[in-house]
């Protein structure tokens, strides 16, 4: 067991070069100091763990505590672990904070909106939403995908998930936006809109409940309803349960998206080979390159690049490392899905990659819940884009494109892209 302190070369982490490419830094790590300790920009200190092997077992270890009050210093970082924002607006407690038993009723409530049945009965709606938006800008011949079409398509679809009314989804699009804007920066503006979701919510949940009393009919289509049918028949949902359970799948799940689908077409754009590759795939109607292709842009470049806060609960050993009971370990995704221990040539994007257990939705318990949908959107996404707009290429050099600040997600600021004319008739021709 190493106690002992890493090399004084080791790289500089953090900074805006890093965010920009974190790979080089990440093998270092591995290499040098698998298991390292380091401040974060935050002040809080950490561990952060980069093998894979290393990480796969962290993440299922039940001896780390989701729970921010197992943290040994917790009055130093009120507010510097987890959310921004969620503490002031009373959301702590959802899947992302809590452990077993609570961890697993609250998982079995809203496991049920995220069955591959459910998931595979909204796919119209995905892709009817893809279309609209691409629709909106696609005779322009240029675009921010991040604004304009990766931001706004998981929102619509978690919204309808929810069952946030139509004539709200605007509202939390723009609650979204200022977490997104504010993500790397100051506090306050993501605390706004936070409290902002907060107060909506909490209206909404007492809406949906008033209304289902004065209806007898027991089909409650959307998570909320089903939520409140729970709490109502015995399965003890607290209101502030349900209200956290909301926001959390809310900021889950977009903000993974938006980055998955940024990310991945960012990727691809760079890599023209791999591009024409599953540009075909979609024309053909090759649904196996697209799934295969997804996962491997999970991997290569996924949209989470630490999972999220887990805390020792007592004296343990990560990777040859004695970590103190209280002290904060963060899983990076991102470097474990870039050992050459366990994938061949990881630097390389290679879109049918067969053997791609990779950990870009966490492993265990907490396994990322939304997967399935996330998945349905990025290729319904990605392939509707690449089939659309059969030119498609960024509009600057790769190294302008401009990354967001922040601990745990990986995304862009935006991606300005452009493509050639279009035939008029190809809308007409979509299915």
């Amino acid at each position: 067991m190493s106690d002992q302190p890493h090399p004084a070369c080791s790289p500089t982490l953090f900074s805006w070069e890093f965010a920009a490419d974190p790979y080089p830094a990440y093998a270092w790590l591995r290499e040098h100091a698998p298991v390292h300790r380091t401040t974060l920009p935050s002040g809080v200190e950490a561990w952060l763990v980069t093998r894979y092997a290393d990480a796969r077992a962290t993440l299922a270890d039940p001896r780390l505590s989701k729970n921010p009050m197992h943290h040994s210093e917790a009055a130093h970082a009120k507010g510097k672990v987890g959310i921004p924002g969620e503490r002031s607006a009373d959301l702590m407690t959802h899947l992302l904070n809590i452990d077993p038993p609570d961890h697993t009723r609250l998982r079995r409530l809203v496991s049920k909106a995220f069955t591959p049945r459910r998931v595979a009965a909204f796919a119209p709606r995905v892709q009817e939403l893809t279309d609209r938006l691409i629709d909106g800008f696609r005779i322009r011949g240029e675009a921010d995908l991040i604004h304009e079409f990766a931001f706004p398509l998981p929102i619509y679809a978690i919204c309808d998930l929810l069952g946030v009314p139509r004539e709200d989804q605007d509202d939390f699009r723009d609650w979204a936006g200022m977490m997104i804007r504010h993500g790397g920066g100051p506090r306050g503006g993501v605390a706004r809109a936070v409290k902002r979701i907060r107060a909506y919510l909490a209206d909404l949940i007492h809406r949906k409940r008033e209304s289902l009393r004065q209806d007898d009919d027991d089909k409650a289509a959307d998570l909320i309803s089903g939520l409140i049918r729970a709490s109502d028949h015995g399965e003890h949902l607290t209101e502030n349960e349900a209200a956290a359970m909301c926001f959390v799948l809310l900021f889950a799940g977009f903000e993974t998206t938006v980055n998955l689908i940024g990310n991945g077409t960012y990727a691809l754009l760079r890599d023209p080979a791999q591009c024409d590759r599953l540009r075909r795939a979609a024309n053909e109607g090759d649904e196996g390159l697209l799934a295969t292709g997804v996962e491997e842009l999970l991997r290569y470049d996924g949209p989470v690049e630490m999972a999220t806060w887990r805390f020792a609960t007592e004296p343990m050993v990560i990777g040859g490392q004695r970590i103190t009971a209280g002290e904060p370990v963060l899983v990076v995704l991102a470097a474990a899905d870039r050992d050459p221990e366990r994938f061949d040539s990881p630097d390389v994007l290679d879109l049918s990659r067969a053997d791609n257990q990779h950990l870009g939705y966490g492993h265990g318990i907490h396994y990322c819940l939304g997967a399935p949908l996330a998945r349905l959107e990025a290729q319904t996404a990605i392939g509707t884009l690449l089939r659309r707009l059969p030119d498609l290429r960024l509009a600057v050099e790769p190294q302008e494109v401009r990354r967001r600040g922040g601990l745990i997600m990986r995304g862009l600021r935006e991606l300005p892209v452009t493509w050639g004319p279009t035939a008029p008739s190809e809308a007409a021709q979509r299915p």
